[in-house]
């Protein structure tokens, strides 16, 4: 059962990717496009609801399966503050991180030349 499972979802993914190469447009999965993009299904659903970005319905694996265009979703989300302030907030705790780890270097490489003498 589940080997005919897999089958069935590797076929539905290679015909995802398939559209992609023939649209240029990479179309995934609602709940994929939220994993990818950092936010909720909910937002992308408000904003294909709202004719925000495209989305179209495809038989997939589990039956219907609603599908989202990544670079629209992307642009989309570029224009979010919201999403924005989140992203700009990241890269702050990114770079603090790596201040952090090279410091963190320096003393090892301090308590190294002192443990040396």
């Amino acid at each position: 059962m589940d080997s005919e499972w897999d089958a069935r979802l590797a076929a539905w993914r290679e015909e995802l990717e398939l559209l992609a190469r023939v649209e240029g447009t990479t179309w995934l999965p609602v709940a994929d496009a939220a994993a990818r993009m950092g936010m909720s299904r909910s937002a992308l659903r408000a904003w294909y609801r709202q004719g925000e970005i495209a989305s179209r319905l495809v038989d997939g694996p589990h039956g219907p399966q609603r599908l989202v265009p990544l670079e629209a979703v992307t642009e989309r989300a570029e224009r979010s503050a919201r999403i924005r302030r989140r992203t700009e907030r990241e890269i702050s705790l990114e770079a603090q991180v790596a201040l952090l780890r090279s410091r963190v270097d320096q003393l090892e490489t301090r308590l190294a030349a002192l443990e040396g003498n």
